[in-house]
């Protein structure tokens, strides 16, 4: 499928992870930075682009790039693993064309029980406005 192939247009960055892991953390580059150029993009048409800029629009740059971070695992390796599988979802659900609503009436049998519980309403107002008078 397309979204396979977009993993070759994936461009990544490692860098040293805070949090736990003492020294081991201190010397080994485990945190992986994701970056997608979607405006440069091969495989993905016009439309694609689009429909990515618009339902990502908080994930991606000025310059049309989305950026990802991953720093859960000590291993560079996992977190990579990691982060291409979340970019393959996000990138999926985001390409995803919604469903286009069928506008439907209200059936007789509702139309019906909306009439007779705005009479019954106002046969209770009715009655109130008689007590008072």
């Amino acid at each position: 499928m397309k979204l396979i192939l977009l993993k070759e247009e994936l461009h990544f960055k490692t860098s040293r992870s805070g949090g736990k892991g003492g020294q081991h953390v201190n010397k080994t580059s485990t945190k992986v930075d994701l970056f997608f150029d979607i405006k440069n993009s091969e495989l993905l048409s016009e439309e694609d682009k689009k429909r990515i800029e618009k339902k990502l629009s908080n994930r991606i740059t000025s310059e049309g790039v989305l950026v990802m971070k991953c720093d859960e695992s000590s291993s560079q390796l996992a977190n990579k693993k990691i982060l291409t599988n979340r970019f393959l979802e996000l990138v999926e659900n985001a390409l995803l064309k919604p469903k286009k609503r069928k506008p439907t009436k209200p059936g007789i049998a509702a139309k019906e029980r909306r009439i007779k519980k705005k009479k019954e309403r106002g046969e209770i107002k009715k009655i109130r406005s008689k007590k008072i008078q």
